[in-house]
């Protein structure tokens, strides 16, 4: 698949050239060429679902493995001793795509390690989803019966990367829970239930002689901080989707025993 190439200048296009960016439903939107200091002004206040990232000209673009030089001129006369750099922008879990190019002299000051890099890698990582454990145990309960639901998954879970060089520690920690008892009903809220003889998530059934299949998702919140400095808060949640139990309802025999 190629890259469209938005620019066709041979020199870098001015601040008065009208071809500086503005703003679209996700925030800041480069046009075709941005100078250094307003990209950084942009890049700073980029939303949390919104990631920008630079590669230099002739190199590959950060989803695509095609080179991207051709016949572009690398260097800039303004500022001078500077390189030419595309910029691409990835909103929420899409690609990464061409919607710019600047001149730099340093692109040090842009790999910066942002909430929102954060939050884009922490979507793409696997976190546990919560245990469900069922009272009556065994896969069977009791029509009209208050069945007791629980989880243990209650602990923060913490996982390093590298990220730009840098190592980052992401702690996701369960704040809420939403219960699918299988019959069409759902319950939410941050308890996660406890073992008989407390009954802090329960759910009666009022049809018997099935089996349902319930289920628990948990909603963590996120921190971050990196190479092992202050933590700093992730500005979304996420939910993991639990695994569905089965769960077969039945009616109550009496039986004499004398």
């Amino acid at each position: 698949m190629s890259i469209p190439i938005l620019w066709g200048w041979s020199q870098p296009a001015s601040a008065s050239s009208g071809c500086l960016g503005g703003a679209d439903m996700h925030g800041s939107y480069l046009g075709c060429f941005v100078a250094g200091d307003e990209l950084r002004a942009i890049w700073a206040s980029a939303p949390a679902n919104v990631k920008y990232m630079l590669r230099p000209i002739c190199a590959s673009a950060p989803d695509h493995p095609e080179e991207i030089c051709a016949t572009r001129q690398v260097s800039c006369l303004n500022p001078p001793d500077s390189f030419r750099y595309w910029v691409f922008r990835s909103i929420g879990e899409g690609p990464f795509e061409p919607v710019a190019s600047t001149c730099l002299g340093d692109a040090g000051g842009f790999e910066v390690i942002t909430p929102g890099r954060v939050l884009h890698e922490m979507k793409r990582m696997t976190w546990p989803a919560a245990t469900l454990s069922i009272q009556p145990p065994d896969g069977r309960t009791l029509v009209n019966f208050k069945t007791n639901f629980f989880t243990t998954t209650t602990e923060p879970d913490t996982q390093t990367i590298t990220l730009l060089g840098q190592r980052v520690e992401i702690e996701a920690s369960p704040v809420s829970y939403t219960w699918h008892f299988g019959d069409g009903e759902k319950q939410s809220g941050a308890d996660p239930g406890a073992p008989y003889p407390n009954l802090d998530v329960t759910h009666t059934y009022r049809k018997a002689e099935v089996t349902v299949r319930p289920s628990v998702d948990v909603t963590y919140h996120g921190r971050f901080r990196v190479n092992g400095g202050q933590w700093q808060d992730i500005p979304e949640t996420l939910t993991v989707a639990g695994t569905p139990t089965q769960l077969q309802v039945l009616t109550a025999t009496p039986h004499l025993v004398g």
